[in-house]
């Protein structure tokens, strides 16, 4: 083997040597100095004191070189050599950082002692140049010249374990930084998910920056068990956030949510702090967070509502599949397509927070190396969690408890691991309870601070509000429906404006709005039934329903609160429908007319009674000077806000309704006092118009009549839509209303005699 070059220093007397530069965890605690003795027959190096025959300690021993003399190395890492070890012990997984080298002449050859830094994990190897034979002996094992073997494995309550344990269930691969042998051989380990980063068992990162749903654990031993987390971004578009977690037993989906609300499928869950068997899973909960646990596999996940923990004890920790397990699968083969939105995936990116101050975020991050945290560093690595917490920090607000996350996250980690880190909240200012227990937010909200004095709210989420902000809106687009109108408010919004739902009003103080409880989102609407105060206008050609939300103090003198005034309204357009020709058969004529949401039918029909019960059909016989009974109709009005205008209505002997011979029917809304048979019963009142007269033919030409109306719709303001007919006849209506011409109406039908 090759190694780099390196310092180098001579030991030639008992010595106590700083190695703090490549730290070795030796079963699994972690060592910064050597203290090597020479005996007369033996060389002892020591990891943790002078070596003493009546307490051999954390040592290892060989044959005494020739001189007493050795020479230590700190030798850089190497790629080749990483990958020597790897294939040598088949357990190793982390990256090699550096190594410490012993090197002593013995007889007639030189021997090696390799000690390797795999960050919380460590390898020995022993080599010898020459010939003759060399062994060692650890606290564990003994090693002959040329093995390389895995000294990480476990210790517990002073026993250590070295790796390949094997138990009657459980064999293990040696403990990782965030393992721990539980006394009875069997291996314990821990994954923890908070904010955007997995920290697996064996200690690695992995950083989600996207918004979906990801594989965290599963194992072979139970084929129909996952867990999955579920990322979603909060303030800011281009950060990510643990949102949920999912365990999908037997089918069934068992969602822990923020607030500490758990869903079976689809329903709601209550829970307490005695356990609640739901499909094999006992599901209990507390002011810390949520607990899930299947006791005939040792696995136990919790979630705070921020942070997960996965605890692993016995044959679960054998194979872990997922991003806990430090999986070779690359992220896209762990997100689950069937638990993400389809843009999950899209990324987003934001100007940077000029208000973060990185160097103090870094300084709140480091205490985890401080006391009390700095008692469990040596069983559980702290990097991983300082670099998640700098890693998010720096470019994400210290809001809605991050500042104590990764903090609580560790030492809760710690706890698992049997380490009581006494006041630890008390030094921090952060607490041991979990934050937003018992708020509920929708699925386009998340929990946050709405004061520094700890208060709580459900926020909008950057991407959903960010459509809105866009626009300036509060909310969507107004709903129109038949003799209907309705507007939505984001509930989530109106809190960041400081707005309050329940002050607010339609033109009618009485006319509030609803408030889905499960969305918080604010409906207001008004209907033919209850208009609300809507006013109805005209506008060339269109009739415009229109009501405002309002605050209930708009008309105050001084408020010291932003005021609320959101037009909303929906439109009829003028009827513009095509002059046709219909034949005798065709006296029931049909016309559809369309206005955004609002549909509207106008039809025309001819009876040969007053009591308009016998229809014209297509082989009725008509005579000549006999009285025709007509309709003009439409369904799908409010008549109680809009009534139907009859302008004009004449006949002419072609289709064209400018043709001629033309004969008048209707003039100006009233009767054509030229025609004595015409007779206008009804115009203007409501949605229908009816009006009667004499069958007639035009002389000397077609035997065909084309009948033609033209019209309009008026809003109402009492009786101001019927025409007065006195001499001059003409339409009366209000000041304010006015109708274009520009905008006709027209409806046809004919006979043939």
């Amino acid at each position: 083997m090759i190694c780099p070059s390196a310092q180098q220093q001579t030991i030639s007397e008992s010595s106590v040597l700083d190695i703090s530069s490549c730290p070795i965890t030796y079963y699994g605690q972690k060592y910064e100095k050597l203290y090597v003795n020479f005996t007369r027959r033996d060389i002892v190096m020591c990891f943790d004191k002078f070596y003493n025959p009546g307490n051999e300690g954390d040592c290892i021993m060989g044959s005494s070189p020739d001189k007493w003399r050795a020479v230590l190395s700190i030798v850089q890492a190497d790629s080749f050599l990483e990958r020597w070890i790897r294939n040598k012990t088949k357990t190793i997984q982390n990256s090699l950082r550096c190594s410490v080298q012993i090197t002593m002449p013995i007889n007639n050859l030189t021997m090696i002692l390799n000690l390797f830094n795999f960050g919380t994990e460590a390898a020995l190897s022993l080599e010898a140049r020459g010939t003759g034979l060399v062994a060692l002996h650890t606290r564990v094992s003994d090693v002959s010249q040329n093995d390389t073997i895995d000294i990480s494995g476990c210790r517990h309550s002073g026993t250590v374990y070295k790796p390949g344990t094997v138990t009657a269930t459980l064999q293990t691969s040696g403990c990782g930084p965030l393992e721990y042998c539980q006394g009875n051989g069997m291996l314990a380990s821990t994954c923890t998910v908070t904010g955007p980063t997995v920290i697996d068992v064996h200690g690695h990162m992995n950083s989600i920056q996207d918004r979906c749903a990801y594989s965290l654990f599963s194992t072979p031993l139970l084929p129909d068990f996952l867990v999955l987390g579920n990322f979603r971004d909060r303030r800011r578009k281009d950060v990510s956030f643990l949102d949920s977690v999912t365990l999908r037993v037997d089918g069934h989906d068992i969602h822990l949510e923020q607030g500490g609300r758990v869903q079976l499928d689809d329903s709601t869950l209550t829970l307490s702090s005695s356990p609640q068997l739901v499909h094999g899973v006992q599901l209990s909960k507390d002011q810390t967070g949520v607990t899930a646990e299947l006791t005939n596999l040792n696995i136990s996940v919790f979630f705070d509502g921020n942070t997960a923990q996965i605890l692993l004890e016995g044959p679960a920790g054998s194979s872990v599949e997922g991003l806990c397990g430090n999986s070779s699968s690359s992220l896209s083969d762990l997100r689950l397509s069937e638990y993400s939105s389809t843009s999950c995936e899209m990324q987003y990116s934001e100007p940077a927070d000029t208000t973060i101050d990185c160097t103090s975020v870094t300084e709140r991050c480091n205490l985890l190396k401080e006391a009390p945290f700095s008692s469990c560093n040596t069983d559980i690595d702290p990097e991983p969690y300082i670099t998640a917490c700098t890693d998010t920090l720096c470019k994400y607000p210290a809001v809605d408890g991050l500042n104590c996350q990764f903090l609580k996250a560790y030492a809760r980690a710690c706890s698992l691991h049997n380490h009581t880190l006494d006041g630890w909240t008390s030094n921090t200012g952060c607490s041991s309870e979990a934050f937003c227990q018992d708020r509920t937010c929708s699925d386009h909200e998340f929990c946050g601070e709405k004061t520094v004095s700890g208060d709580t709210r459900c926020f909008c989420r950057a991407i959903f509000a960010s459509k809105y902000q866009e626009n300036n809106s509060l909310g969507d687009a107004t709903v129109c429906k038949e003799n209907s109108a309705s507007l939505t408010l984001v509930g989530c919004l109106l809190e960041d404006k400081d707005i309050n739902y329940s002050a607010l009003q339609l033109n009618d103080p009485t006319c509030r709005g609803q408030v889905d409880e499960l969305t918080h989102m604010v409906t207001f609407s008004f209907n033919s039934s209850n208009r609300c105060g809507t006013v109805v206008t005209t506008n060339n050609s269109y009739i415009i329903y229109k009501n405002t939300i309002r605050s209930q103090n708009y008309s105050d003198v001084i408020t010291r609160k932003d005021q609320v005034q959101i037009d909303f309204s929906c439109v009829h357009s003028q009827p513009n429908i095509n002059t046709a020709t219909f034949r005798i058969r065709d006296w029931s004529v049909a016309q559809c007319i369309t206005s955004g949401a609002w549909n509207y039918t106008l039809t025309i029909k001819a009876y040969t009674d007053a009591g308009r019960t016998q229809l014209v059909e297509w082989n009725s016989e008509l005579q000549l000077n006999e009285k025709i009974w007509m309709v003009l109709k439409t369904d799908g009005l409010d008549g109680s806000m809009v009534s139907v205008v009859t302008d004009s209505c004449w006949a002419t002997g072609k289709a064209s309704p400018t043709s001629s011979p033309r004969h008048d029917l209707i003039i100006n809304g009233c009767a054509n006092p030229a025609d004595p048979t015409v007779q206008v019963e009804e115009n203007g009142l409501a949605t229908s118009t009816y009006f009667s007269f004499n069958m007639f033919r035009f002389t000397g030409g077609s035997s065909d009549i084309f009948l033609h109306c033209q019209l309009h719709l008026c809003p109402k303001q009492g009786n101001n839509c019927i025409p007065t007919c006195n001499t001059p006849a003409r339409v009366h209506r209000s000041a304010s209303l006015t109708y274009e011409p520009e905008a006709p109406a027209f409806i046809s039908v004919s006979w043939t005699y």
